[in-house]
């Protein structure tokens, strides 16, 4: 059996009540954080901070010179501030709120697109369920689709800092893309998740069909050495409660919230909020994806909050995974799951703490999609200890998980205890806390 051998403190100190470490753990915390007379545009990841400090570490664009240094404002400017500089180090400071699709979705239709006749030409009760769309109107709207996706796409390049400036720097509207490349670090900003103007209708998903849309917040595909912090996932001004419905079906406009995939290695997501949101984060997006992902996908997930989430936080296949003081509060009328263990997934599940409400059973938390091992230890609920695999078990008996991910993670800086997680990752995580 492989298992963890941390002892939780507060700050070299063994707890010895939960008020305690608290205060002890927000006060040290905050000491180790803070840095004054620097700016955080030039900050690299600290040694041992989960995977993305292993080998050369992650410094992004910390060495740019002055002339590779951009304060932007507007969308434009931020394209233009990625797409030049070469291969050199950069840094994007962005200040204020970045809008990728100011112009709105109209701006992005095909001549001829029309949703009306989309809606009735695909109706299922002309169309049918057996067959994907095809034709004239499915046509315009890939079209549509892809006006969309070279405006809103911004691939960010090897070597590049991306950090808001103050507390309320953000981007709605767009889709960063961290595509094949090394050592990025993405901080302080409220990400809006982008809407997908022209989703797909699919009559096969499913017995009564759905619509698919496309467009992560933060896509990491195939790239190395990326360091996700101190950022807020949201999908603000548009929730699906907003949504409408055809064919009685919610017209689906929001993807994930961070997906890393395809090769990805390497990454270390820490004091972000993931909020209100549906699919939000996953590592792995296939299962026939052994080849490329086999051996990568080493990601850390550590002190963010996932507040008021459906599912995927995260979703493993292949990776091994340190999730690890990280708070889950939990909405009762929305919540699926936390952890999907998937193919050939090792997550490591640790003194992470969730808020449950009447109703939702701690078995819940894990989900299984694949017969894979899950370590999942000292984890708290509702501030009570919870062997969450054996409630698991217990309570969705038809899903048997194994235990033992078969490694122990090396790769941190500290382990808070789990009664300390709350306060801390409440206080301290998401954009515009920066110290």
């Amino acid at each position: 059996m492989h298992r963890t051998t941390h002892t939780l403190r507060c700050q070299g100190r063994i707890i010895a009540t939960a008020l305690g470490c608290t205060a002890l753990v927000l006060t040290a915390t905050a000491a180790a954080n803070a840095t004054p007379h620097r700016d955080p545009a030039r900050q690299t990841l600290p040694a041992r901070d989960g995977w993305a400090s292993l080998g050369t570490g992650t410094t992004g664009g910390a060495a740019a010179r002055p002339a590779q240094v951009h304060t932007v404002t507007t969308w434009e400017e931020f394209l233009a501030a990625l797409a030049g500089d070469g291969d050199a180090p950069r840094i994007i400071k962005v200040k204020g709120t970045l809008d990728a699709t100011a112009s709105g979705c109209a701006a992005f239709a095909a001549e001829g697109y029309d949703l009306d006749t989309y809606l009735a030409d695909y109706d299922p009760a002309v169309w049918g369920y057996d067959t994907p769309v095809s034709g004239p109107q499915e046509d315009l709207r890939a079209a549509s689709a892809d006006n969309q996706a070279q405006a809103i796409k911004a691939y960010v390049p090897a070597n590049t800092t991306i950090v808001g400036v103050g507390r309320d720097a953000g981007i709605v509207g767009a889709s960063l893309q961290v595509k094949g490349v090394d050592n990025v670090i993405v901080r302080n900003l409220t990400i809006e998740s982008p809407l997908d103007c022209f989703p797909q209708w699919d009559p096969t998903d499913g017995a009564t069909g759905a619509w698919n849309s496309e467009y992560d917040s933060l896509v990491v595909y195939g790239s190395t050495h990326v360091w996700i912090d101190h950022n807020t996932f949201t999908d603000g001004r548009h929730p699906d409660s907003s949504l409408p419905s055809y064919y009685g079906e919610v017209y689906q406009q929001h993807d994930g919230e961070l997906d890393i995939v395809r090769g990805a290695d390497l990454v270390t997501a820490s004091w972000n909020v993931f909020a209100d949101h549906d699919k939000t984060l996953m590592i792995g997006n296939s299962d026939s994806a052994g080849d490329t992902d086999r051996g990568k996908l080493r990601v850390t997930l550590h002190h963010n909050l996932f507040r008021d989430i459906v599912e995927r936080a995260p979703r493993v296949r292949f990776g091994k995974v340190d999730t690890y003081n990280n708070h889950y509060v939990v909405d009762k009328d929305a919540y699926a799951y936390s952890f999907g263990i998937g193919a050939e997934s090792q997550l490591v599940a640790e003194a992470n703490s969730f808020t449950l409400p009447a109703g939702v059973g701690a078995g819940r938390i894990l989900k299984k999609w694949k017969d894979s091992p899950v370590t999942a230890e000292r984890n708290h609920v509702n501030g009570r200890a919870v062997d969450l695999v054996a409630v698991h078990n217990a309570e969705v008996p038809e899903e048997t998980l194994r235990s033992d991910a078969g490694w122990t993670p090396t790769l941190r800086t500290r382990l808070d205890h789990p009664r300390a997680v709350p306060g801390l990752v409440t206080h301290r995580a998401g954009a515009g806390r920066l110290r």
